[in-house]
């Protein structure tokens, strides 16, 4: 059975294609600069990137060429659509939704209430589902919410204190990001290791260009780091992280800034961007700290020491920990931010195998000593393959 899984932003489309029979990925590829001038597809073949230019005004040209790419006789991968057996999106903010769901019209006015939370992602993931179905009308939908794994998180963990009448009335609470990802990686790092989940105190670190780190206790989500928007908690490539709110009235005060060009600030020119005044790119910035970069300094040692806090602080709030797991771009490539995440942490029983550290471009290992308490271990995400493998769970039962 085939399952396509999409992502939808802003202004692109990814997607995968999965043989469900053997989780092979029979064609992957992105759209880029829906909207734009310029738009184009960028996919492999045969190993050999190719670049296919095409106008894409909005997101239903983008699924079209998604799927006349994979219907070219020369180089696509299904000579039907009607080889495709169901359709995944992957949702960021799913509220209260506690699990994935085939889409309906019930569904979809529930989820309408939720769109709000992630402003600049849920309008996108609307509108890949409608191109969809106006081409595939009958073919089954899925969403797939980064935030239902998060749902487990008790009251006190995920409530702010503000008047509680924000709660009831607007659904400010912390809703957490990337689920998808920790739920993977919680379940391969059990698998890998050969322990059962709901034996374990795992800390899950999804470190890219957004990062965020979960508490996962006995195989539930107990904490998380991102809140009410993917602003909250670490700090990013261009994302504050935590911040005095008083910090932000100043800033808005000092500047004249509207609550959008404050957000602007918050979200697309602080972190990494910010601090360093080079780039959001952890390579650019690791390539500028080597050159005697003060402020490139900084920002990486302010990167890992937010991730550091965070894992003591889960530790904390499990009552201990028995895995740490790195994932997600930076997580499963960069050996000094591994490093520098987890260093003077043996009160905690960590103990890192610095070589095997060092040596670890991405791969699935353990990278703690065979002494170490807590087991430090990289596992590869895949967050594409758990949409599919929902997608497919739901449509066939």
């Amino acid at each position: 059975m085939k399952i396509l899984v999409i992502n939808c932003g802003s202004s692109s489309i990814k997607y995968k294609l999965y043989e469900m029979d053997d989780q092979s990925v029979l064609a992957a590829g992105g759209i880029e600069k829906i909207g734009l001038e310029g738009a184009f597809l960028k996919t492999k073949i045969n190993g050999e990137t190719k670049i296919i230019e095409s106008p894409c005004p909005t997101h239903t040209e983008g699924i079209k060429l998604m799927f006349d790419t994979l219907l070219n006789p020369e180089y696509g991968a299904i000579k039907s659509l009607d080889e495709i057996s169901a359709a995944g999106h992957r949702i960021v903010a799913g509220g209260r939704f506690t699990q994935s769901q085939i889409v309906t019209p019930e569904m979809l006015e529930e989820w309408h209430q939720y769109m709000e939370l992630a402003p600049l992602h849920s309008p996108a993931h609307l509108k890949g589902y409608e191109a969809v179905r106006a081409m595939l009308p009958q073919l089954p939908q899925v969403f797939v919410f980064d935030t239902a794994f998060h749902q487990t998180m008790p009251e006190y963990a995920y409530m702010y204190a503000v008047p509680y009448k924000y709660y009831e009335q607007n659904n400010i609470r912390r809703w957490g990001a990337h689920g998808t990802s920790h739920r993977f990686v919680t379940a391969r790092v059990c698998e890998f290791l050969g322990v059962k989940p709901e034996e374990q105190r795992i800390i899950t670190c999804h470190i890219g260009n957004g990062a965020s780190i979960s508490a996962v206790k006995f195989g539930k989500c107990v904490d998380t780091s991102m809140g009410l928007t993917p602003l909250e908690g670490l700090m990013m490539g261009t994302r504050s992280g935590d911040v005095d709110p008083s910090a932000v009235l100043s800033i808005m005060k000092k500047e004249g800034f509207t609550p959008d060009q404050m957000s602007d600030l918050l979200n697309k020119e602080s972190g990494m961007k910010g601090i360093s005044g080079v780039s959001s790119d952890m390579r650019e910035v690791e390539a500028a700290c080597r050159e005697g970069n003060d402020r490139a300094r900084l920002a990486l040692e302010m990167y890992n020491y937010r991730i550091k806090k965070y894992i003591g602080a889960y530790a904390a709030a499990m009552g201990g920990v028995d895995i740490i797991v790195f994932t997600a771009g930076v997580g499963e490539h960069q050996w000094d931010v591994r490093r520098g995440s987890v260093c003077d942490m043996e009160f905690l029983g960590v103990k890192l195998d610095e070589e095997k550290n060092r040596k670890n471009f991405g791969e699935e290992e353990i990278i703690s000593t065979p002494d170490s308490r807590v087991k430090v271990v990289v596992v590869p995400t895949d967050e594409e393959l758990l949409i599919a493998s929902d997608t497919l769970a739901l449509v066939t039962k």
